[in-house]
């Protein structure tokens, strides 16, 4: 964190830690806070550290309740249909957001795709067969 990158002029970037596996990008805190990717072009995922965080903890909550797990990659991801689906604003997604329906949240995936001109990489997980719990979680 003691060696931004970018300019006074462009805004700096600083890395949000040291990553567990090698990737062709670094996870950054950009110039207004948000978090994203950085690998020659700049793409943010969320708008926020703590979108980003939101985001880590529905994926946790997601995976452990819903009763079916789908992945679609490409060209498949924009063919869902999110139609009747809400964003889910606290994840404040950016290129990756979140969606809620009836009984199932989604996450599309598409920061890294923009970031490596590939895409093929999008990716979105459908996450079916949650109750109201499931979506909203204890409390809520």
């Amino acid at each position: 964190m003691d060696v931004p990158e970018g300019s006074e002029a462009e805004g700096w970037w600083f890395g949000a830690g040291l990553q567990r596996t090698a990737l062709p990008y670094a996870f950054m805190i950009g110039p207004e806070g948000e978090f994203g990717i950085h690998a020659g072009i700049w793409v943010p995922l969320h708008g926020s550290i703590e979108g980003w965080v939101e985001s880590v903890a529905l994926a946790d909550h997601a995976r452990r309740w819903a009763r079916t797990t789908t992945t679609v990659t490409g060209e498949a991801v924009e063919a869902l249909q999110l139609d009747g689906f809400e964003p889910v604003l606290e994840v404040a997604g950016r290129s990756d957001t979140w969606w809620r329906g009836a009984d199932s949240l989604v996450a599309v995936y598409r920061g890294e795709a923009e970031c490596m001109s590939a895409p093929q990489c999008r990716t979105a997980t459908v996450y079916s067969g949650l109750d109201e719990w499931g979506l909203k979680g204890l409390g809520a």
